[in-house]
């Protein structure tokens, strides 16, 4: 009995793997075969089953017209180009609207020809060819679909190898695709089970033969009742708050829990099996998503010359992913750091060389061109901006380190401000009409060198916007998270030693967003700025360094002060409790994005004495004079107040060298907007 099963079951297998095997070239036989068949089937029907030599030797003209108009057309339109194995509801379609475009012109051919030669096709009845393109679409759309049929039920074959039981959180598009996705490519070991999701109308309803059993309040139960291996959050768009309860809930049990990335990392991607990771500590902190206008911001890239400045950094590269996707014509990668700016090369180029491969038209994709330079050093700009030309600058090159900043001013200087003063200077020679400067809140209300310097880069772009009238703005934001030297890796890679985590103080807060996010309100703020306003970014609300601690120690498996301590260690140099978002006298409204504010005055808060101020900035910076970097940045940034170096120049001799005095020979002072 079993040999028989065997063997039963071996020749079924063998069938349908030939029917998988089937090919463009075999259907078009068995279409020739059909449409051949079809017209007489419809007589038939037509008739009643009533036929006579007369109608039968008509038939075999109309059956010849019939198929030379249904071959036509269907070649025309790339028909035996497709690849049935996955068909759904697209090519049910496609298959429909052809055969509607076959109808009409076989009719039309059909009347004509009963008009102008009657004694041909005389006897056969006018709606022969609607009944015969009725028949024929049947026809061909059961064998096409008959393979997409053996290939869910050859997957099917394969439920008796061991896969992870699997419970999808999340009922939506991203869910539903994931589970379509398990249900093509059984060998990757998932088995969807069941979906949980809030939405009261989906409740007991079986989406893609899976059914949803309950909302969140019910995960713990049916974690229990369904044997679930594996939990997997697909719910892109969702609030963190949310992905904190269920990872709670699953934490609990035991059971192991993935999600999806959040929506601004699979912008414009198809969700996959493969797109399922680790839940991270951005999810947990994930804010309601960004609703970029990105037609809007692919109009304004598209077809231009864009230059990134820090493309090898985590916003630069970010940056040139996305700007990859709204097509510009050419991108140019200005960084210091070679190996960096490599790695982005690198992956844009395999995403091109994907985009060929997959048929998509190589005009689409930008020309990638690398140019190692330090701002530092205007004759490499120079060249880079003879050479490319660029339309548009994103400026992200800078220092941001505040600690390593506070022990070296001369870099902050010779970085953040002469790097930004030369950029802008080579723009504007070679007349780049926009220019989007990356900022940071750490520039409001300075309390380091980092900051500072920061903040009269900003007075710098301010400034050349209001002197040539062109579309140059900063954009400020808080901190990215995972960002490379930011606070996440570095309590990964405590948590990877043991321990302990440190946090220099527990009320200590910070803004924060995911990379993704950040970049794309500094391309809509690219779009929106009309030149010379700083456009500032809604952060949220702030988030405490300790509370991050907290939830990355037990995102990695381990309790707080049992398996991983953490320890407070005091403020740093130059550090806050508290990041400000505004300035004293700046004036903020909204923008067309409920995301992004607007500082309309920004142009108008910049010293008189700005030029003159970071001339001698420079000075002091070549001559690595700590001191007067300090008290240049304290003349030029109302309310900064930096702590001197006891054994280093003192202020009192500084303020009557030549260092200080203006071109009138007055001793620079404090400067007023």
């Amino acid at each position: 009995m079993n040999l028989l099963f065997r063997i039963f079951h071996q020749l079924i297998n063998s069938s349908l793997n030939n029917l998988l095997k089937l090919r463009n070239t075999h259907l078009l036989i068995f279409d020739i075969i059909v449409f051949s068949i079809t017209p007489l089937l419809a007589l038939l029907l037509r008739l009643d089953g009533y036929l006579d030599k007369a109608h039968i030797s008509e038939l075999g003209i109309a059956t010849i017209l019939f198929l030379a108009v249904k071959l036509t057309v269907f070649w025309s339109f790339g028909f035996y180009r497709r690849y049935w194995r996955y068909a759904s509801i697209e090519e049910l379609t496609y298959i429909t609207m052809l055969m509607v475009g076959a109808v009409i012109v076989q009719t039309m051919s059909f009347d004509i020809l009963h008009d102008t030669q009657p004694f041909i096709i005389n006897n056969l009845p006018r709606s022969l060819p609607f009944i015969d393109g009725l028949l024929s679409c049947i026809f061909i759309g059961a064998l096409r679909f008959s393979v997409r049929i053996v290939e869910r039920f050859s997957q099917r074959q394969t439920v008796f190898n061991p896969r992870e039981r699997v419970l999808i959180i999340g009922a939506g598009s991203a869910g539903v695709s994931l589970v379509q996705d398990m249900q093509r490519n059984p060998q990757l070991g998932f088995q969807a089970i069941a979906f949980i999701d809030d939405d009261p109308r989906k409740l007991n309803a079986h989406i893609s033969g899976i059914p949803v059993v309950g909302d969140r309040h019910q995960i713990s139960d049916t974690l229990k009742s369904l044997q679930i291996h594996k939990v997997i959050i697909a719910m892109p768009t969702v609030a963190g708050k949310v992905i904190r309860e269920i990872v709670d809930i699953c934490k609990a049990t035991g059971i192991q829990t993935s999600t999806l990335p959040g929506i601004h990392e699979i912008l414009n991607e198809r969700v996959r099996v493969d797109s399922i990771r680790d839940v991270r500590i951005e999810d947990l902190l994930r804010r309601e998503p960004v609703q970029t206008d990105i037609e809007r911001v692919s109009k304004f890239i598209k077809g231009k010359t864009v230059l990134i400045t820090g493309s090898g950094g985590s916003i630069g590269s970010e940056l040139c992913r996305q700007i990859f996707k709204c097509q510009p014509s050419r991108m140019i990668l200005i960084g210091h750091g070679e190996n960096s700016v490599f790695n982005i090369q690198q992956e844009l180029d395999q995403l091109i060389q994907v985009l060929k491969n997959d048929g998509k038209s190589p005009i689409n994709t930008p020309h990638i061109y690398t140019f190692i330079a330090d701002l530092r050093f205007r004759y490499r700009l120079e060249h880079a901006f003879e050479r490319f030309q660029p339309d548009v600058i994103f400026h992200a090159a800078a220092h941001k380190h505040v600690p390593l900043m506070e022990l070296n001013p001369p870099e902050a200087i010779t970085n953040n401000v002469i790097g930004t003063k030369n950029l802008l200077e080579v723009a504007l020679k070679y007349d780049v009409k926009h220019f989007v400067m990356i900022s940071t809140d750490k520039a409001v209300n300075p309390t380091n060198v980092m900051g500072a310097s920061k903040r009269v880069a900003e007075m710098l772009v301010l400034q050349a916007a209001r002197e040539s009238g062109k579309h140059y703005v900063t954009v400020r934001f808080g901190n990215v998270l995972g960002s490379r030297g930011s606070v996440v890796p570095t309590f990964k890679k405590q948590i990877a030693t043991g321990g302990p985590v440190t946090v220099t103080h527990p009320d200590i807060c910070r803004y924060f967003m995911t990379i993704p996010e950040a970049v794309q309100l500094v391309l809509q703020a690219g779009v929106l700025g009309r030149g010379g306003e700083v456009l500032m970014l809604n952060m949220g609300e702030p988030v405490k360094i300790v509370d991050l601690a907290k939830e990355l120690i037990r995102l990695s498996g381990y309790e707080v002060n049992k398996d991983i301590d953490i320890v407070f260690t005091g403020l740093r140099p130059g550090e806050k409790l508290f990041e400000e978002l505004f300035i004293k006298g700046e004036e903020y409204e909204p923008t067309q994005h409920k995301k992004l504010f607007v500082v309309k005055n920004a142009s108008r808060i910049i010293p008189k004495n700005l030029n003159l101020g970071v001339e001698r900035l420079c000075i002091a910076a070549a001559k690595n004079d700590v001191n007067s970097i300090l008290f240049l940045l304290e003349q030029l940034i109302s309310g900064y107040k930096p702590k001197y170096l006891e054994n280093n120049l003192s202020i009192g001799n500084s303020r009557n060298s030549a260092l200080f005095k203006n071109s009138n020979g007055n001793t620079l002072t404090k400067a007023e907007p």
